[in-house]
């Protein structure tokens, strides 16, 4: 099977700019294709992983893919699916946000040696160079205003006002495809379907800076569909945030439980959009949800795929272990490091390493609200230190109690936790 058509079978694919000429270029050539990440926070989000895999699969089907950082797009902000302007960062925000970007894309892209390894490239290379006359001579001659007015990225900003920052992004981009062209052979851009004006307009800017060349030009676009989920709300987001790729920023563990609470309706488009398993595993996964939709089997299968490949198989072994401990209630085998990510929103008293009576802790704590409710919370066995159920009124928590001498876990009920941190 090519390329195209795997995509095309996993729901992948939501324009091209020419299907049967695309089909035949990549069936003959080694194609050079790029998609591009504006640096506009410190950590890529989930909502990148789509086009990040794409490249992935391009590459793992033998093509070249480039990731291309925007140090010099970030400067300015895409319009495109915005529905107000961004706020400009500074230029060593955006330096730095570039750097970070660059060696999280290394870590998901096979960036070793090989005809086929992936490269990056930042566009400020060649944009922080340009004079205004070289942008308004080489590049905004190329562009007519109706040209751009039509493009959905700009007409849909019309009502509400764009700047002429914004409405030249358009140009921007068109220009980093061709100087991707000019030096890299790249002849594909690929990106998410609110760029598909900001793709063609790149094709349409080669061929006219080329009109005067000899050379065959045969240039090409696709886009991914929008993400959505069937109850409504954006992939993507949860209560506490966006899910961040930085495990300092969403541990790998809260990454896990993301993608293990995939509703049934949403499980098996996301297993085609991320992962890498054949049809046969995918159809297999099917009937699991068709038949057995309690036992999540397929919400499980799509965890593990994503947590190893973003973090890796050693978070991966971990954020199972967190949830195993939290499932069956033995949190006594949790590392510091696992009761971090695992109790990282949870309420955090803070107290010196001395012993206290367990009625003492649960009001200076506030797990219960006054000693007459912590001693009906003790008696009716709703209180639990480490998983173990403790109904001595007169228990006092010591050393014993601490996990590595730090943390104790106390829960109150079924689902409420608490973290005592000893210092």
């Amino acid at each position: 099977m090519d390329i195209l058509q795997d995509l095309q079978n996993r729901g992948l694919v939501q324009q091209t700019t020419d299907d049967d000429g695309l089909r035949k270029h990549l069936s003959t050539n080694q194609v050079t294709l790029y998609c591009g990440f504006d640096p506009t926070a410190d950590s890529l989000h989930i909502g990148h992983l789509l086009p990040i895999i794409m490249l992935k699969r391009f590459q793992k089907a033998g093509h070249k893919p480039i990731a291309l950082i925007g140090g010099g797009t970030g400067m300015i902000g895409d319009p495109s699916g915005r529905s107000s302007e961004r706020s400009l960062n500074e230029a060593e925000v955006v330096k730095e946000y570039s750097n970070k970007i660059k060696d999280q894309l290394a870590k998901l892209l096979n960036f070793d040696s090989g005809d086929n390894a992936a490269v990056a490239r930042n566009n400020h290379d060649w944009l922080g160079r340009m004079t205004v006359i070289d942008f308004l001579r080489d590049a905004g001659k190329h562009f007519g205003i109706n040209y751009m007015l039509a493009k959905e990225s700009v007409s849909a900003r019309i009502e509400q006002g764009i700047s002429f920052t914004e409405f030249s992004y358009m140009i921007l981009q068109s220009l980093d495809f061709l100087k991707l062209y000019e030096q890299e052979n790249c002849t594909m851009q690929i990106g998410g379907s609110d760029q598909w004006g900001n793709i063609t307009a790149g094709m349409e800017l080669i061929r006219r800076s080329r009109e005067d060349a000899e050379e065959e030009i045969n240039v090409f676009g696709l886009t991914v569909p929008l993400i959505t989920k069937a109850d409504g709300t954006k992939f993507g987001k949860t209560a506490g945030g966006a899910v961040w790729l930085d495990p300092e920023k969403t541990s790998p563990y809260e990454f896990y439980q993301f993608w293990v609470n995939t509703d049934d309706r949403d499980v098996m488009k996301f297993l085609r959009y991320f992962t890498f398993l054949s049809a046969d595993e995918l159809e297999e996964l099917q009937q699991e949800v068709d038949t057995q939709p309690e036992k999540r089997v397929a919400q499980i299968r799509l965890a593990e795929e994503m947590t190893r490949l973003v973090h890796s198989e050693e978070a991966l072994q971990q954020a199972q272990k967190i949830t195993e401990s939290l499932f069956s209630g033995d949190l006594k085998q949790l590392s510091i490091s696992d009761i971090k990510q695992g109790f990282k929103d949870v309420p955090t008293y803070v107290t010196p390493k001395e012993e206290f009576g367990l009625i003492d802790l649960l009001v200076s704590a506030s797990i219960s609200p006054s000693k007459r409710q912590a001693r009906e919370d003790i008696k009716n066995g709703a209180i639990y230190i480490n998983g173990e159920r403790q109904q001595d009124l007169h228990y006092v928590v010591d050393k014993s109690d601490r996990i590595e001498d730090e943390f104790t876990i106390i829960r109150r009920g079924k689902k409420k936790y608490f973290l005592v941190r000893f210092q």
